[in-house]
């Protein structure tokens, strides 16, 4: 009977998860979906039985218009389970030559995540051979707090950081993340989160561009070496 009650909380949170990749959709609207699917009870089974095409032409085509690759995210969410890795403790010098990164995300695994509507930020302190998850910053204004500007709030969350990775962010709200000297990286697509560090450490034990070797803290004589190898 427990086990039951933690597997059902278990797919709610995958269930509302998976809505939020997707536009226009919470998990009333996904579960109504699901549920022309593969039926009453909604289980782990099932959801393993389902495809993309089922999902995309179920309920008369509810998701027939969503582009195929936010489906396949989505649907990947339903499947996978949440596989987060654990907060670590990190205090200012541990990771010499690290720089700290936000990636926008829903889903806690990806950067699927646009600016303005990602549910959270996981950020992360990144060197050439570690890196650590060390917060995990939620997007939802408090209660009883008056904001002017969301996008400024959201900038404001993550002003430790030097690099934004996001799936997508509008221009106005793009110059509110550089004035507090954060660098946004838009993403052509969703890549999750330990593909995109595994990048950044390859840069930064190579030769990193000369905007990242600044936010290392790297001397200016060293950037310009840099930057010289960088242009051959």
């Amino acid at each position: 009977m427990n086990s039951q009650a933690e597997l059902s909380r278990e797919l709610a949170l995958r269930i509302g998860l998976a809505a939020r990749a997707l536009p226009d959709t919470d998990a009333k609207r996904l579960l109504s979906v699901l549920t022309d699917c593969i039926g009453l009870p909604i289980t782990e089974e099932k959801i393993v039985g389902i495809d993309l095409n089922t999902l995309k032409t179920a309920k008369a085509g509810e998701f027939i218009d969503v582009d195929e690759p936010l489906l396949t995210h989505a649907l990947s969410v339903l499947k996978s389970g949440l596989n987060i890795p654990k907060q670590q403790a990190y205090i200012d010098g541990d990771m010499p030559g690290s720089v700290r990164i936000a990636c926008a995300s829903n889903d806690g695994i990806n950067v699927d995540g646009h600016f303005g509507s990602c549910s959270q930020f996981m950020i992360y302190q990144v060197s050439a051979d570690e890196a650590r998850l060390v917060d995990i910053r939620d997007t939802d204004i408090p209660d009883g707090l008056d904001v002017e500007d969301k996008n400024v709030f959201r900038a404001e969350l993550i002003k430790d950081c030097q690099v934004l990775y996001i799936a997508s962010v509008g221009g106005p709200a793009a110059a509110k993340i550089v004035k507090l000297g954060i660098h946004p990286m838009k993403l052509p697509g969703i890549e999750s989160i330990a593909e995109i560090i595994d990048q950044l450490q390859t840069v930064i034990a190579g030769t990193p561009p000369p905007w990242l070797a600044k936010v290392m803290g790297i001397e200016a004589n060293d950037r310009f070496r840099f930057e010289r190898e960088a242009t051959g």
